[in-house]
């Protein structure tokens, strides 16, 4: 199979696996916390040849589950006011807190220890704007974004 053709599959499965391409997930992380790929790579625990494989398809997925989790957690964390407002220190503390993390897996769950917790997303979310915007947000993102779909349908949701 050509290499563009294996780029494609790969990115497809991704796609498929973990509701888009890592390369989209892993860009918006390096933004949001302005670091490096490589420093990126160090924090999730994957060494950074390996982070770019995977982020331009010629991998298709992160073989360790732990890594997995790691980037989960960092994406959490990015919803966070702290982080999402940019605040360096916080922005410090939640890669230190991912990068030290140990998080076990199951065929259970995917951990989120030294995660914020899910109500504290919920509830900035909630805070930051009206239910029925969360709603169409969600609707929006749900083919291209489906696990920022699903977070913002529940923040959309009226909480009592």
């Amino acid at each position: 199979m050509e290499d563009h053709k294996i780029v494609q599959r790969n990115i497809a499965l991704q796609r498929e696996w973990y509701g888009e391409p890592l390369g989209d997930r892993v860009r918006r992380l390096v933004v949001a916390f302005d670091v490096s790929q490589a420093y990126l790579a160090e924090v999730l625990g994957i060494s950074a040849p390996m982070l770019s494989q995977v982020m331009s398809g010629r991998r298709a997925k992160i073989g360790n589950p732990v890594v997995l989790a790691r980037l989960i957690m960092l994406e959490r964390k990015v919803l966070t006011p702290d982080v999402a407002g940019g605040s360096k220190e916080a922005i410090e503390a939640a890669l230190e807190d991912v990068k030290a993390a140990r998080p076990t897996v199951s065929r259970d769950n995917v951990p989120l220890a030294s995660g914020p917790d899910d109500q504290d997303v919920l509830t900035a979310l909630r805070e930051a704007t009206d239910g029925e915007n969360l709603m169409a947000a969600a609707e929006r993102l749900d083919d291209d974004f489906p696990a920022t779909a699903d977070l913002l349908r529940r923040a959309g949701k009226d909480p009592r």
